[in-house]
């Protein structure tokens, strides 16, 4: 950044998502707006971005036996060891995306950790013995630790016929580590283009869909594990039924580009960064003349290993991508 003498002090993570990006400037002492469509997003960034305390969970303490083998155990590192000892539950996520709802996502055993972990958060939620970043923070150990037992490539557009190896394992929840600086940052649950006229910051940062594939149905089982709404699902693989609300107008190429017009020419920012690839449906001659009209633009290239799920059609013998980095000044 410096050497490309991008400076500033707040940061405006225009897709959020796993909040990664966020997190790191927010380390940096960036003042950090972010926002994104899916809901299980917003969880992220409500226990990472707007929380900037280490939690103490000062009535769920008192009232469960929090017993550890550490002496050293931070309250939240006590309640994840509780839960990793409450009984089994069934549920939605075991009902439907374990071998007893014909779906391999996940093993029936970890289906029932699943359900009895997030069912007692939101216990615990509705007696208020947790407050709502507590709330968000448990949430979030329990969206960041399922990845690691879906049976799943990547995304959760299809599970496998067969178990992967880590599938199997014994499902066992993970403590998250708080990012605390000391700035007032937001987070949002929102289309991110309804806030260019209600952010002001120096550094605006879009990673966008690069092709037709929506968010949503890839990340469908996160969204309802973070929602637990019991939504209507349909198809081999229990897609949410409804998701229209969470289509991104970056997923076809004419209302991309005039997405990326108006944030371009409304957006209150002193640098736009956008992150992409030679191969997403903008073309690069038509990013650089939208972009070029608004201020002086640097394209940055470097070669990427092209991801196995992005290996088809008629590029499919090219073992690199182009990852792109698209930077705007006004």
């Amino acid at each position: 950044m410096r050497d490309r003498n991008i400076r500033g002090n707040s940061f405006f993570d225009f897709f959020s998502g796993t909040t990664n990006v966020a997190r790191f400037f927010k380390k940096k002492n960036y003042q950090i707006f972010s926002s994104d469509l899916l809901y299980f997003s917003y969880v992220l960034q409500k226990a990472y971005i707007t929380n900037n305390q280490e939690l103490a969970f000062e009535k769920l303490v008192k009232k469960i036996n929090c017993q550890t083998n550490s002496l050293f155990a931070t309250p939240l590192q006590k309640i994840v060891e509780y839960l990793n000892q409450i009984p089994d539950k069934q549920g939605f996520i075991y009902e439907n995306y374990t071998p007893a709802g014909n779906r391999m996502y996940y093993s029936e055993k970890n289906g029932l950790r699943i359900d009895a972990i997030r069912q007692k958060i939101e216990d615990w939620k509705n007696e208020s013995f947790i407050s709502e970043n507590e709330y968000f923070a448990l949430l979030t150990c329990l969206i960041e630790t399922i990845p690691f037992y879906a049976n799943v490539a990547g995304i959760y557009a299809a599970f496998h016929k067969k178990w992967d190896s880590r599938a199997v394992k014994k499902l066992v929840l993970r403590p998250i580590e708080f990012v605390i600086n000391d700035k007032d940052n937001f987070a949002y649950n929102i289309d991110s283009v309804s806030l260019i006229d209600k952010i002001s910051a120096d550094i605006f940062y879009l990673d966008p869909p690069y092709n037709q594939r929506q968010y949503a149905p890839n990340y469908h089982l996160m969204e309802t594990i973070a929602r637990y709404d019991n939504p209507e699902i349909k198809g081999v693989t229990g897609l949410r039924a409804n998701y229209e609300n969470e289509k991104s107008k970056f997923c076809n190429a004419t209302t991309a580009l005039q997405e990326l017009k108006k944030i371009a020419e409304s957006g209150q920012y002193k640098t736009l960064i956008m992150s992409y690839n030679n191969e997403g449906i903008m073309p690069e001659k038509e990013i650089l003349t939208v972009l070029g009209k608004i201020g002086s633009i640097e394209l940055i290239e470097f070669d990427y290993t092209r991801f196995k799920s992005n290996s088809n059609g008629e590029n499919s013998d090219k073992k690199f991508i182009k990852e792109q980095l698209y930077i705007l000044r006004k």
